[in-house]
């Protein structure tokens, strides 16, 4: 027996927390290079939560592509639609000191709205039921430039309600910029204040800001000294530095830097800078009662939303609650940047996932629930084949998720060449079986010209989605790795097989949340 075999053997395997974190025999450091390699992410920060620890804060790459900068625990990254949180906090913190009620209705706090919106109340804009329309759709909203709350009001106050309120769910910024103006209001001082004092300053947030403030950061001027740092040597504030990420997007292959947004233009919504370690402390707070007190209010952030018609939709306030024990998460991100946090509840597990990176439009789902099934098998998706499927957890049942799947085909103008119901087929040969649906789709003319490469890949054209339902409720949406495949018929350099890949994950992206 090695001396490494003999310290494991010394080791409980279960306890409060799990000192060795492996995924299918992968570090989580692995898994997480591969991703950035897939995705091409410049930069990423990792904290992981096993409660009451937060045992791994990590940063890979690099915040800065053009000068070198390291992705380091201090990094500060945009929280984006996790911001969404924080201003529920503020709102029941304004409920339990007695200044509002959460059913009141906005007009009694913001002056001059439209006669549509007068009715609508607090909590439907926490819920996204208010049917506002999000000003971000808007032609004339322009991300880089900065807004005072009534600008961004005036581009969509003209408007119809897309919906009566209380009717659906549609995640809508303006809700939120009306949310903060509610605090600006009802607390007497402006959201941010209220939010630094009762939230950022007593938890001792040091590395989380709104994104107006981040000109008060020190950092050290790289491109002037040569791309190397100097000022940690005769100044405290740079060593370890507390630096802000640059943001990037993916054009035609190729890695591009994103002008920063403005820092005004996605007030109570997405405007909150933080480090995933500091993002991480603040949820294990919230999830308790040191931000707000009463259990019934702390419910009430996490309930799914019942709309008047009584259908119940697996959302508030930027969170969404999959079918897993107690699983929810909110994820997003602003141009240039991706966020994602998801915190297992249960009290049997207690774990929480934050990954930041810089680049836009990435999706980290899967990648979060792998590292969650690194600290406990349970979090993962108990998929065997994990490393040769796409697994992505739906937060709707599987004749929805299908449904969704199906709809988002129709809209991009994509053949349906068949549909299996696996359960039918199994209550019909007399045997029973958690749901489950396969879709068969695709393009005649992209999958010839990968069979005229290789006629052997026609084993696996057309393309397929599988929904289905595990032994413990959970709806999952699954299908090849495409690149995979490819490399196994040799054809992995066809750029037809970048595009399947985006695609397929698209679709399960948006087929599986609400937002």
């Amino acid at each position: 027996m090695s001396q490494d075999d003999s310290v494991a053997v010394q080791l409980p395997s279960r306890g409060r927390g799990n000192s060795r974190v492996a995924y299918l025999n992968r570090s989580i450091d692995q898994l997480i290079y591969d991703f950035m390699e897939e995705e091409k992410i410049p930069g990423m920060t990792l904290a992981i939560v096993q409660a009451p620890y937060i045992p791994r804060v990590v940063g890979y790459g690099l915040s800065d592509a053009e000068t070198g900068l390291l992705a380091s625990t201090n990094t500060l990254w945009p929280a984006a639609e996790i911001s969404q949180a924080y201003a529920a906090i503020a709102a029941f913190q304004l409920v339990e000191q007695g200044s509002m009620e959460i059913t009141d209705k906005v007009s009694r706090f913001v002056k001059d709205l439209p006669e549509a919106w007068k009715n609508v109340t607090v909590l439907q804009l926490l819920q996204h039921t208010s049917g506002i329309p999000d000003y971000r759709k808007s032609p004339q909203y322009d991300a880089a430039r900065d807004y005072d709350p009534a600008e961004l009001l005036s581009l969509v106050r003209l408007g119809d309600l897309e919906f009566p309120s209380g009717t659906d769910v549609r995640q809508s910024a303006t809700n939120f910029l009306l949310l903060s103006m509610v605090v600006d209001a009802v607390a007497g001082m402006p959201y941010e204040e209220f939010v630094r004092q009762r939230q950022f300053q007593p938890l001792g947030l040091n590395h989380t800001m709104f994104g107006k403030d981040l000109g008060a950061v020190e950092q050290d001027n790289v491109r002037e000294h040569a791309n190397r740092h100097t000022l940690f040597k005769s100044r405290e504030a740079y060593v370890n530095p507390a630096e802000t990420a640059s943001g990037y997007a993916v054009k035609d292959g190729k890695i591009t830097p994103v002008p920063a947004a403005a820092r005004s233009s996605l007030r109570g919504f997405a405007d909150i800078w933080s480090t995933p370690e500091e993002i991480s402390f603040w949820d294990v707070c919230l999830a308790g009662s040191i931000l707000v007190k009463d259990e019934k209010h702390r419910d009430m952030i996490y309930k799914p939303v019942r709309l008047d018609n009584g259908k119940i939709v697996q959302a508030m306030a930027g969170w969404q609650f999959p079918h897993h024990k107690g699983l929810m998460d909110i994820k997003g991100g602003i141009p240039g940047f991706s966020s994602y946090i998801c915190r297992f509840t249960d009290p049997a597990e207690l774990v929480c996932v934050t990954l930041t990176a810089n680049r836009e439009g990435v999706d980290m789902t899967n990648l979060a629930r792998r590292i969650a099934g690194a600290l406990d098998p349970e979090l993962g998706s108990g998929h065997l084949d994990d490393d040769s499927l796409y697994l992505y957890e739906s937060t709707f049942g599987v004749d929805e998720t299908m449904d969704r799947i199906e709809k988002i085909l129709s809209a991009r103008s994509i053949p349906v060449f068949a549909r299996i119901d696996h359960g039918k087929n199994a209550r019909e040969a007399g045997l029973e079986m958690p749901p489950s649906r396969v879709v068969v789709f695709g393009s005649p003319k992209v999958g010839t010209n990968l069979m005229l490469r290789n006629p052997g890949i026609a084993t696996e054209l057309p393309l397929r989605i599988a929904v289905w339902e595990d032994g413990r409720g959970s709806t999952w949406i699954s299908f090849p790795h495409m690149e995979k495949i490819a490399r196994a018929y040799g054809v992995e350099d066809m750029p037809a097989i970048a595009a399947i890949r985006k695609l397929l994950r698209d679709i399960a992206s948006q087929a599986a949340n609400v937002y």
